[in-house]
């Protein structure tokens, strides 16, 4: 059985390991075929890249192909349409190459590890460099490591993507990405729906134990960059968070995080904290937590203290890292288990830094 696997228990059991969570009643469900497993997954993609590329569509797609070897080491062919989607990461003046959105028909992956799965947004390599591809692999680190302290978050998969342009122009070359789970797919295994809020929710609004616990899980990888109750102006709600919940007016909703290119532990070259905090780099942390949660801090380091080695195991694992890559984080993420188990550091970098 794949950790994947071993992680779609029932919600009730799963809060009794978080100690404090939302939806107590309700049935986590297995992931989709590609997020069960957690190796590395081979593929080749044959699309207009020249044109995709160029133009970066968010209203256009394009026609393309997938392929991909299955456990039986039959090779697996499937048609679908690809375009560009995000928006930093869509603009050519930050990256070469676009993230990219595959959208596949129902009945073409029936049976195949994409079965179940119509939209699956890809994070991609940003820059032809080795410092961009190792950064594909940090910010995939920080959603495993979301996914090791919470189901109730979204499912992601590494690829090594071999790319073919079907116009001729781009040379044939191999990068690192990943698949994430799209929120619909999430809601639909947590029997919580998908919420479209237009601009903003409220702290009231949002389950206090799954906030804080987000909040400290932010805090870890060093992201200034997001909002759990607002976004930016015709924009919907909320910054670098899907909204969840039964009622756009009624709590319980539940933020849940995802964009984690900003962060000090995916660390990229573009990255740069929100300059209205004035930090050094993203690799100095500040704590966004809610002081209306405050009270709820010691249950949640708790919960996170007891995922360290599995945190830290993470990092050993992580496929294709460099020496050096594995060497940071780990020093990244022992500087926040420091912090945590040190109640007078908690008060001066925590407690009292609320917002």
């Amino acid at each position: 059985m794949s950790s994947r696997t071993a992680r779609a228990l029932t919600l009730a059991a799963l809060m009794v390991l978080l100690l404090a969570a939302p939806l107590s009643a309700q049935e986590v469900g297995e992931p989709n075929p590609l997020f069960l497993d957690d190796s590395m997954l081979d593929v080749t993609l044959e699309a207009p890249l020249t044109t995709l590329i160029r133009e970066r569509p968010v209203d256009r797609q394009y026609p393309a192909k997938l392929r991909y070897t299955d456990a039986n080491g039959e090779e697996v062919e499937l048609d679908l349409r690809v375009r560009a989607w995000g928006n930093f990461r869509r603009d050519p003046a930050n990256c070469r190459f676009p993230p990219i959105r595959l959208r596949f028909r129902g009945a073409d992956v029936d049976g195949s590890l994409f079965d179940g799965l119509r939209r699956v947004p890809l994070v991609t390599h940003c820059q032809n460099t080795n410092e961009y591809e190792q950064g594909v692999l940090r910010e995939y680190l920080a959603y495993r490591i979301l996914n090791e302290l919470t189901d109730f978050s979204l499912g992601v998969r590494l690829l090594r993507i071999t790319y073919v342009d079907t116009e001729g122009r781009q040379r044939q070359r191999e990068n690192f990405a990943f698949a994430i789970e799209h929120r619909n797919r999430l809601a639909k295994r947590s029997g919580i729906p998908t919420l479209d809020v237009e601009s903003s929710t409220s702290i009231e609004m949002l389950d206090p134990a799954f906030l804080n616990l987000t909040s400290v899980f932010q805090f870890l990888i060093g992201n200034t960059d997001f909002s759990p109750i607002k976004t930016a102006p015709g924009d919907r709600c909320c910054h670098n968070h899907r909204l969840f919940g039964a009622a756009a007016d009624a709590p319980p909703q539940y933020a849940v995080p995802y964009d984690f290119d900003m962060t000090g532990i995916a660390n990229l070259p573009h990255a740069t904290p929100n300059p209205r905090f004035n930090l050094r780099n993203v690799r100095q942390r500040l704590y966004r937590g809610r002081c209306v949660n405050n009270e709820r801090l010691p249950q949640t380091i708790t919960h996170f203290q007891a995922k360290r080695e599995a945190i830290l195991a993470l990092v050993d694992d992580l496929p294709e890292a460099s020496r050096q890559s594995k060497r940071s984080l780990r020093q990244y993420i022992e500087r926040f288990y420091d912090l945590i188990e040190n109640p007078a550091r908690v008060q001066r970098e925590m407690i009292d830094r609320c917002v």
